[in-house]
């Protein structure tokens, strides 16, 4: 029997976040890429920016697809106005697409539904076309969903980029090249609890966690904030987590950041369960948290405002970038360091 090259086929991890999506972004789907946009295709960020709309498109594959603290439905919705607020934009719109196993019980569809209902009013944001297919039983796993999502640039954005201009010269847009030496680094909540809370709810594991998902739609938080000013850049750590997210910021923006473990804030179960699995509490994802580079002249006012909201009130400043280093450096809970490198892909795979 022909055994197949594992460099030429499609595994898991390449769409777990981390170096093997990257690259496979990199050498396969940047061919697509004519540098069309303000930000394209070509800057491997979560939204595109046409004319000064932002246009983003998410496919969720959860499993389970309900999970202590969210579903499916409430993913879709938070991810998609999330890569939108990310990059600055006011979301407005949203397109559902549905892949439905024959056989899926309507009144977890009907669930779902409601659910995605709930959380575009809580995003405001409105579901305005869509898509339905079916396929044959055992060909799909339940249910795939895809949103798209459309944002226009609020007074906000241009208030924060006008902060910004004092001491670089920055994009019009939230972006990692707007990143300089002596920005904070901002997480604005306790990480890993989307994906404990998916493994934990996953039948056979063998591991069980109270904790809940924080999936959310920060669009409102985000906007907040911009109010305030001194945001260069924002980008929420789904698959890949934190690890991955910084080094994408160091990449791209040519500048080392260096974090402290024990500013990072985790939940105690969250640890617990990390340390029981033998995770990297950096590479899990994500799916109600921000990370934001922030001048160090409005740093204070932003956590101020961050835990004034519910979905802030864990905000904590963990490191800074620094034009002295390469890549990302974190100096651990014994007082050493420790590089920081981008993950082969999120441990916990199929969490969005």
């Amino acid at each position: 029997m022909e055994v197949p090259d594992r460099k030429n086929v499609i595994t898991l991890l390449h769409g777990a976040g981390g170096t093997y999506m990257h690259s496979l972004i990199r050498d396969v789907f940047l061919r697509l890429s004519d540098g069309f946009g303000e930000v394209g295709l070509e800057m491997m960020d979560d939204a595109a920016v046409i004319n000064g709309v932002v246009f983003t498109t998410d496919s969720f594959i959860v499993r389970p697809i309900f999970f202590r603290g969210g579903d499916i439905g409430r993913l879709s919705v938070s991810g998609t106005v999330n890569d939108i607020a990310m990059m600055g934009g006011e979301p407005t719109a949203l397109s559902l697409g549905v892949v439905l196993e024959e056989g899926f019980p309507k009144d977890k569809l009907e669930k779902i539904v409601e659910s995605i209902k709930s959380t575009a009013k809580e995003a405001g944001v409105h579901i305005v076309t869509g898509d339905t297919k079916v396929m044959e039983r055992g060909s799909l796993d339940k249910i795939v969903i895809n949103t798209a999502g459309i944002g226009t640039r609020p007074r906000q954005l241009d208030h924060n980029i006008e902060t910004l201009r004092k001491s670089r010269q920055p994009r019009n847009w939230l972006v990692p090249t707007n990143l300089r030496d002596g920005d904070k680094i901002v997480v604005t909540g306790t990480l890993g609890d989307h994906a404990i809370a998916v493994l934990s709810s996953r039948e056979g594991v063998g591991f069980e966690s109270n904790v809940a998902s924080d999936v959310a739609p920060l669009n409102k938080l985000i906007m907040n904030i911009l109010e305030i000013g001194g945001i260069a850049d924002a980008k929420d750590p789904t698959r890949g987590g934190l690890a991955d997210l910084l080094q994408d910021w160091s990449e791209k923006s040519g500048l080392g950041i260096f974090i402290r473990e024990n500013d990072i804030p985790v939940k105690d179960d969250v640890r617990a369960a990390v340390e029981f699995l033998g995770m990297d509490i950096l590479e899990l994802g994500n799916e109600g948290k921000a990370v934001l580079a922030v001048s160090p002249e409005y740093v204070k006012d932003v956590i101020d405002a961050l835990h004034s909201d519910p979905l802030g009130k864990d905000a904590m400043v963990i490191g800074e970038v620094r034009k002295d280093l390469e890549g990302v450096i974190m100096e651990t809970v014994v007082g050493g360091e420790r590089y920081v490198g981008r993950p082969m892909g999120d441990p916990v795979p199929r969490i969005c």
